[in-house]
This record gives structure tokens, C-alpha cells and sequence, in this order.
């Protein structure tokens, strides 16, 4: 179990004398649910926030991250668990408009309090499907892999 902190931070894995690597598959999700994407113009900031985030060269038809740092402060309440999935679900949708995945499935699972968990499975063209989870930790605000 490998935690994940959503400071800024990097980790290196070793095989032998060299760098391990992977497919990048899970790099680009992790980046893609866990940066700050830019919020619209006619989002609402979180409160207490006064900038709308994001990288400095998004666009308005192609961002990098998703809005789960919006709800940060929210309450733990079943309307914002299912914001947190369909948010989780818009920073994926790119796999499949890019052709990396035939499809994305998505489930948001409140675990025990204070914690909440994503399920991903990404069915890709030509691979396995590829399974992912992550937990959100709502008073630290860590996220962490599961598996």
C-alpha cells in the first residue's frame, strides 16, 4: 500500500540498478484525478478559495486534473459522494476521447467515516483491464492507493 499525499511530493521505485517503470496508464490517472483542474468561470469557488486553480496552459476544451479539490470542505454527505464520483469521472473522460481506453467505469464508495474510495477500472483496446482504488481521507485530505 503506497500512500499519496496531496502536497506536492515524488517517489522513485527501483528495480535492480535502475528505475522501474510501467505502462504510464496509472501515472496519467493518478495525475488526472489527483492535480488541481481549472474551475469554469461558472463554477463556484469552494469557500474560503479565491483562486480557480488549474494548470496555466488548460484551455477551455482541454484541462489537466479534476475538481475533487473543491470539495475538500465539503460535509461528507451522499449528494457531494456522488459529486465526487461524476468529478472523478470528468477528469477520466479524456482516456476515452484520446482512445486509451474503450471505456472508464467509476464507483464512489463511502467507506468508513471520513473516508471515502474510488473504484476505477479502465478496459483498454488492446490489454487487460486495468483496476485501480484510491481512498480520499477527509480530515487530512490524503489520498492514498489501496491496490
Amino acid at each position: 500500500m503506497t500512500d499519496i499525499r496531496m502536497t506536492p511530493m515524488g517517489d522513485l521505485a527501483l528495480a535492480g540498478n535502475d528505475l522501474a517503470t510501467d505502462d504510464g496508464l496509472e501515472t496519467a490517472v493518478f495525475l488526472s484525478l489527483f492535480s488541481d483542474r481549472r474551475l469554469d468561470d461558472s463554477d463556484t469557488l469552494p469557500s474560503g478559495a479565491t483562486d480557480r486553480a488549474g494548470w496555466w496552459a488548460d484551455t477551455q476544451t482541454d484541462r489537466i486534473g479534476s475538481r475533487l479539490w473543491t470539495l475538500a470542505r465539503a460535509k461528507q454527505a451522499p449528494g457531494v459522494l456522488g459529486q465526487f464520483e461524476a468529478y472523478a469521472r470528468e477528469a477520466l473522460e479524456w482516456l476515452v476521447a484520446d482512445r486509451i481506453a474503450a471505456s472508464v467505469d467509476v464507483a464512489a464508495i463511502s467507506g468508513s467515516m471520513g473516508v471515502w474510495e474510488l473504484s476505477i477500472a479502465i478496459r483498454r483496446p488492446s490489454a487487460d483491464v486495468a483496476l485501480y482504488r484510491y481512498s480520499y481521507t477527509w480530515a487530512s485530505q490524503e489520498a492514498r492507493r489501496l491496490s
